[in-house]
């Protein structure tokens, strides 16, 4: 595992070189301290920029989570979570019900990814002011495919998050760029033409966890951009027939193709297989903080505490082992953290933390404060949190389910290595008193670990990593989570090429990774793999969506499988004797969908500062109460 101190990505001044927007926001991105005429003068110059551009992923990925971190929205929003925390937790618990609480509610990602989505477009336009010399052809094309990957990146999250929006390719912001894009039939040709022309001019020696894009990272984004708009707005839920149509490319550097059919994106994928050099770890626990051999080694010497779930693993497949855990063989793409934190980054974005993955303060255990105050000996190995997207009920239940399958039961060693079952595993866990829509269980997987070795203070096992010398944010419940968070990994790869083939020997692998009965192809089959493959990684909501299309109904599988959270049993204000039953909060998960489509809703300033030019998204009516934040409890 490479130290978790990086230094060549998300370096601190990257959050500073460039601080501002784009035209269609309230402030003008040319007005920087360096201009286009005399910047990137050098190499160093273009790496810096890309630093910037990566950089807002860990503005999102890292601290308030609340308010931006889209990866865990989208879990929170399916069907895998509930909103949840305590009392006062109320962002959460309107994303989890489709609703908001002030019409500028989900702005963050709105500014975060038009700046990103600025930056990268002055690198491409201005990747020329640097004098390349013949031998650094390739590394130019690098160095331009990394900018094109991520703005058709960050145009792919932008749209499934808001729909049409205004579609901005140039610095330079002409009266047609304001208005807004229909995302079907202009945006996404875009994204894909970006990532094309990223996989056409990016080599594949960067990448393989360094934190940066290359040609497999590409050609892997080209198919779920791919799948997500034939899914949704083609309305193919079933890919494998074959039947989705080619869209329209558009033409620029490195991107000739007329038009990207299905077939197109098998071959990206198949090369991936074929050329990447990426393999499944063998143990799916090496994935995870918690298989960190630090941990294990406390298992085996029964001295103490011993965490008995990673007891039986092979000591080489532990969590920072080489080719495990951060950087490891199946990892293609991934936000990446640093010992970097602070509680005030300077500049147009709200960065506190961002260098600290933060999904692991939100989904660590509440555990209790006022009753137990972090009391260890009912939480060893996972460390306190703020206890917010608590697993739902029916992700559980839905599994167990397919595990009592009666003609051929099975054990899911994934449900285990993805949840903490509080009851079983943590026995004598107390909620804390005010805690809300507490299902019994607990996010896994990213879940904050300590050790015997660093109790004190509920210090991270990243205390005792080499090079580790103090936490750089002074509190290191809330700033030392340094583990990667996985946008792309192998196990998609293989489980996209089976969605849009039908050949099952590509999910094969992914089954008998986790020691389940391998199967045959079914869309049932490959939608269950997904969900059980992917729990708590950002996936699960818009590929309820792909497979519902944009004209849903109560029975299509998004509105359907969120109805399914009504009438479960959960346990409100820390008390496991008051059960109470999950009700959507103004109507229904069926309405709000059907409503919505999946889409949040656009910010009120940006809306008024378009004047008429940026609409709001329908079902986002704020004079409607079903739109607006009830409290519940």
């Amino acid at each position: 595992m490479k130290k978790f101190i990086l230094t060549s990505l998300a370096v601190l001044t990257a959050a500073t070189l460039y601080t501002s927007c784009n035209d269609m926001l309230d402030t003008d991105p040319r007005k920087t301290e360096v201009t286009d005429a005399v910047f990137p003068g050098k190499v160093a110059d273009v790496e810096s920029e890309l630093s910037a551009i990566y950089s807002i992923m860990n503005t999102m990925g890292g601290g308030d989570s609340d308010n931006q971190n889209i990866f865990f929205w989208w879990e929170v929003m399916s069907d895998n979570c509930y909103g949840s925390g305590g009392l006062q937790d109320n962002k959460v618990k309107s994303l989890h019900h489709l609703v908001e609480m002030s019409v500028n509610q989900y702005a963050e990602p709105y500014k975060l990814l038009y700046g990103g989505i600025a930056r990268a477009t002055s690198a491409i336009e201005t990747i020329d002011n640097v004098t390349w010399r013949e031998d650094q052809k390739s590394l130019r094309n690098q160095l331009l495919g990394e900018a094109y990957f991520m703005r058709g990146l960050y145009y792919l999250w932008l749209t499934q998050l808001f729909g049409d929006v205004p579609l901005i390719t140039s610095s330079v912001i002409t009266p047609e760029m304001e208005e807004q894009a229909d995302a079907e039939t202009a945006i996404y040709p875009q994204v894909l033409s970006d990532l094309v022309s990223a996989a056409n001019l990016m080599g594949t020696e960067r990448g393989y966890g360094d934190g940066h894009a290359n040609k497999f990272a590409a050609e892997a984004f080209i198919a779920r951009a791919y799948m997500f708009w034939a899914g949704f707005y083609k309305n193919v839920s079933e890919l494998a027939s074959g039947s989705a149509p080619a869209i329209d490319l558009v033409a620029q550097e490195g991107c000739t193709a007329a038009s990207l059919s299905q077939a197109d994106v098998v071959n990206y994928l198949k090369d991936v297989v074929s050329n990447g050099g990426y393999k499944l770890c063998e143990d799916f626990r090496s994935l995870w903080q918690y298989s960190n051999s630090l941990l294990w080694d406390e298992a085996q010497d029964d001295q103490g505490h011993a965490y008995e779930f990673i007891k039986d693993m092979k000591r080489e497949n532990c969590f920072d082992q080489p080719g495990m855990g951060n950087g490891n063989t199946e990892e293609i793409f991934q936000v990446q953290f640093m010992n970097a934190s602070s509680w005030s980054i300077s500049g147009t974005y709200n960065a506190q933390r961002m260098y600290s993955n933060y999904v692991s303060v939100f989904w660590g255990l509440r555990n209790g404060a006022s009753a137990m105050n972090g009391d260890r000996e009912k939480t060893y190995p996972f460390n306190q949190g703020w206890g917010q997207g608590t697993p739902s009920c029916n992700i559980w239940d839905d599994w167990t389910a397919a595990e009592n399958n009666q003609s051929n039961p099975y054990t899911d060693l994934r449900k285990k290595a993805s949840l903490i079952d509080l009851d079983n595993e943590l026995v004598g866990y107390v909620y804390e008193k005010d805690d809300c829509e507490e299902s019994g269980y607990s996010v896994k997987k990213y879940a904050e670990v300590n050790l015997d070795a660093c109790a004190a203070n509920n210090d991270t096992w990243w205390s005792m990593c080499e090079g580790y010398t103090g936490s750089s944010l002074e509190n290191k419940m809330q700033g030392d989570h340094f583990e990667d968070f996985y946008l792309m990994r192998y196990a998609d790869v293989l489980l996209m090429l089976t969605e849009l083939t039908g050949d099952a020997q590509y999910m094969n692998q992914v089954q008998a990774r986790a020691g389940v009965p391998l199967t045959g192809y079914s869309l049932k089959a490959v939608q269950d793999e997904r969900r059980w493959e992917f729990a708590f990684e950002g996936l699960r909501f818009n590929d309820m969506r792909r497979w519902t299309g944009n004209n849903p109904n109560e029975g299509s599988y998004a509105p359907k499988a969120l109805q399914a959270q009504a009438g479960k049993q959960i346990v409100c204000l820390g008390d496991k004797s008051n059960k109470r039953t999950m009700a959507h909060m103004t109507c229904s998960w069926t309405k709000r969908y059907i409503d919505t489509n999946g889409f949040l809703s656009k910010p009120q300033t940006e809306i008024t500062v378009k004047n008429g030019k940026l609409k709001q998204n329908p079902g986002w009516d704020a004079a409607n109460a079903e739109t607006q934040y009830k409290v519940l409890y």
